[in-house]
């Protein structure tokens, strides 16, 4: 493949020093592979394993290989998907939970190497990357660090320390492997690690995959959001958090700090399908609508992260055409409302005017930050000439990438954007008005699920003031996001969290999975990485402080869905 050239890299890193006369970097700034896979904005996932021929979520290894034939099999219309929605990356799923290798490998038998398909001789990630080239696409690599068929925990965790050396040297070279083959043919810009990662892979990513930001594990550059669901809570939007959460490996929206010393954007992921990310007869049924895809981009996107849409080949090897039908209306959607700008300015300054030239209808502005050089805006309204009088129409504190605000139809003269707060000068890249006819977003959400009971305790489990009590939380946790865990005392009083552990599948979670909460000293957080099934066994032990009581114990998914009108 066509690598980047070095001196496009000397110019950016010279571009991001700074402006004019600038001599420090007041906020934190993306590097190089982080600004281009931003730049990206949209990404399509493809979700494709034995599970699908299994019809369920996660491989459950009872698939004869010799099932696997994808007489139909078709990359280029996988690609042809990706662009008719306008996606700039494909995120091939090249090894999932099961463990399943779609790439020519030793390291393990449970792969195609050992399916009907081309008699064995079949190399999908190859054919993959191949076909991204084609219809110039960036490519993503999704592998998974632990694996079922080796009874691999999440995170590449094993409880027996011979068999994790072993797992390690297994791992390693799978991942060298999948990146050596994916980097030959396309441009891989993204290294998806779900769960995180506990084996050390560093080296590898530097050698195999120099331009890629990396998803989950230590050597994290990007954050989850959170939630499968496609949406972002406005507040958590920002790009930056503190270097201690992000090496973590497990930092997400939760983490977002305006005032952070880190950069690490926010990629926002949700299925095509209501509850599935595999294809299956019956999923189809549950295809999601236009507006609600158009209410993932608004959330996403729209709040200056990074969209990242699934896709579910069948087991023929093909993306189902009412699929693509959606694919090629949400690519048409989102021209129409933003392809063509009523007015448009850009500049370095606190305010910006846009003379619209009669009295226009609009009903969307669109604001974009230079970010290559920061997220400097805290602040800022837009506002609305009448021909009388300037009206607020919009107003937010992140901008970021990109900022997407939507407002009642107004007819104006002009319009103005005022930078009201910025711990530097502001640099406007783009300010851009719409008016946007039939315009209709899926209605708003809780902003939390209820609390349900999902265990208690008694008065007379305490002994020294302490007790210790082991939850099975596996009938609770249904699907990946983040979670919250109250302990409520009964009879009043405090109840203090001591040592609290989490263990998935019989192996302790990765760091960073569990956590008190800093606001709510009786409120435990989990994280459930894109590997849990409805039959993932999860477990939280945890030791009690405090006086003697009965307790309730309840939990709850955080699921953030939020009004766009505000």
């Amino acid at each position: 493949m066509e690598k980047t050239a070095p001196w496009l890299f000397v110019i950016a890193l010279w571009t991001q020093a700074g402006l004019s006369g600038e001599a420090a970097r007041p906020v934190p700034v993306p590097t190089p592979a982080q600004y281009h896979w931003h730049e990206q904005e949209r990404i399509m996932f493809v979700h494709l394993s034995p599970a699908t021929w299994q019809g369920v979520e996660h491989d459950n290894l009872s698939t004869p290989l010799d099932r696997i034939t994808l007489p139909k099999l078709d990359t280029d219309q996988w690609c042809q998907a990706a662009v008719a929605w306008g996606a700039k990356e494909v995120l091939f799923v090249a090894k999932h939970s099961g463990g399943f290798c779609w790439w020519q490998t030793d390291t393990n038998k449970y792969g195609v190497k050992n399916t009907a398909w081309k008699n064995g001789k079949g190399d999908l990630l190859e054919e993959v990357a191949k076909s991204c080239r084609k219809y110039s696409l960036n490519l993503g690599v999704y592998i998974y660090p632990g694996d079922r068929s080796l009874g691999i925990g999440g995170g590449g965790r094993a409880r027996d320390p011979a068999k994790q050396e072993a797992y390690n040297k297994i791992f390693r070279q799978q991942l060298r492997e999948a990146l050596d083959i994916a980097s030959k043919h396309a441009r891989v810009t993204e290294v998806w690690f779900d769960g995180s990662c506990a084996v050390e892979i560093g080296d590898i990513l530097k050698e195999h995959a120099p331009e890629a930001v990396v998803f989950q594990g230590p050597q994290a550059s990007i954050r989850w959001v959170g939630n499968e669901s496609g949406t972002l809570e406005y507040a958590k939007s920002w790009s930056t958090l503190s270097r201690k959460d992000l090496t973590s490996g497990t930092a997400t929206a939760r983490h977002s700090d305006p005032d952070g010393d880190v950069w690490a954007p926010l990629e926002v992921n949700t299925r095509l399908y209501r509850r599935n990310w595999f294809w299956a007869p019956k999923n189809e049924a549950t295809r999601k609508s236009l507006d609600e895809l158009m209410r993932f981009y608004y959330e996403s996107a729209g709040q200056g992260a990074v969209m990242l849409l699934n896709s579910t080949p069948n087991t023929d090897g093909l993306i189902p055409e009412n699929d693509l039908k959606l694919y090629r209306e949400l690519g048409q959607e989102i021209d129409r409302r933003f392809g063509k700008p009523l007015a448009e300015r850009r500049g370095r300054a606190d305010v910006l005017e846009l003379d619209l030239g009669a009295p226009t209808l609009v009903n969307h502005v669109v604001v974009m930050e230079d970010y290559w050089h920061g997220e400097r805006i805290r602040r800022y309204v837009v506002e609305g000439f009448d021909g009388r009088q300037w009206k607020t129409l919009a107003e937010g504190s992140h901008v970021g990438r990109k900022r997407i605000s939507c407002f009642e139809d107004a007819v104006v003269l002009k319009l103005r954007l005022r930078i009201t707060e910025s711990v530097v000068e502001p640099l406007i890249r783009s300010f851009q008005a719409f008016h946007v006819a039939n315009f209709r977003l899926a209605a708003g959400q809780p902003l939390r699920s209820p609390w349900k009971q999902c265990g208690a305790w008694k008065a007379a489990d305490f002994k020294d003031g302490r007790t210790s009590l082991s939850l099975d939380l596996t009938p609770h946790v249904a699907e990946a996001g983040q979670w919250e865990v109250l302990f409520q005392p009964a009879t009043g009083g405090d109840i203090l969290l001591k040592e609290e552990s989490m263990i998935e599948e019989g192996v302790p979670s990765v760091t960073g999975m569990i956590r008190r909460a800093p606001d709510r000293p009786n409120v435990l957080c989990l994280n459930r990485a894109a590997s849990v099934t409805r039959e993932s066994h999860i477990q939280v032990k945890v030791i009690l402080e405090g006086q003697p009581s009965d307790g309730s114990i309840q939990i709850r998914e955080v699921a953030h869905y939020i009004p766009l009108h505000k």
